[in-house]
């Protein structure tokens, strides 16, 4: 994947992650309920931004390590056999295993909370595929792929998804916190998990088969 593709991928799953309701929106929107403070809803924003973004970071920063000693086709199907693993663990355990943080969290409580939810749904895997087949090094305004990602690369692609993502979650939890009302989780919300599970097999099984 590649040009204008490979960065509406990342920015997509971005929106992905900013609308599902476990990586930030719904405890932003509880927190300030709690405090009864709008402000408390933006300030929790940032943090949660920060802490899904680190996440992704160490995944890509592996990705980049790995890369330096696996040929690419080694290392998508790594990749591969890593995302149906860590569909499976979510499936049986992940949702057994909550982190909690309560009403009183502060900066670096909200943005720790977000960094193991991240982790712990396996985010930034999701953006191996993208950048696997193609390096995210700039070339003419694409991202190119030698084999190898690059520092430019995994940054690019970082700030594109972490931006898409915290546009996403801010409009969320606006708009639930000032008309909708978390109520709206109990009408009828998208099971998320579930899809988030069949996207990480699924784009196992296309890794592998590549």
């Amino acid at each position: 994947m590649s040009g204008a593709w490979a960065w509406a991928a990342l920015a997509g799953l971005g929106v992905y992650h900013g609308v599902n309701p476990a990586m930030g929106w719904l405890f932003a929107v509880a927190l300030g309920l709690h405090r009864g403070s709008r402000r408390v809803v933006w300030a929790s924003l940032l943090p949660i931004a920060l802490g899904h973004a680190a996440s992704i970071a160490l995944v890509l920063a592996a990705a980049m390590l790995l890369g330096r000693v696996l040929e690419p086709r080694w290392l998508a199907r790594l990749a591969g056999l890593v995302l149906i693993g860590w569909a499976a663990w979510h499936w049986w355990r992940g949702g057994r295993h909550r982190v909690r943080v309560g009403m009183r969290a502060g900066f670096w409580g909200l943005a720790l909370w977000s960094f193991v939810m991240a982790t712990a749904h396996g985010a930034g895997l999701m953006l191996l595929p993208v950048l696997l087949p193609t390096t995210g090094h700039h070339a003419h305004g694409e991202l190119t792929l030698p084999g190898v990602l690059t520092i430019g690369g995994a940054l690019a692609a970082l700030a594109v998804h972490s931006a898409a993502m915290l546009a996403t979650t801010l409009i969320v939890a606006v708009l639930v916190y000032e008309w909708a009302g978390v109520a709206i989780l109990r009408r009828g919300w998208v099971n998320f998990d579930l899809l988030w599970t069949v996207a990480l097999v699924l784009t196992g099984l296309i890794l592998l088969a590549g």
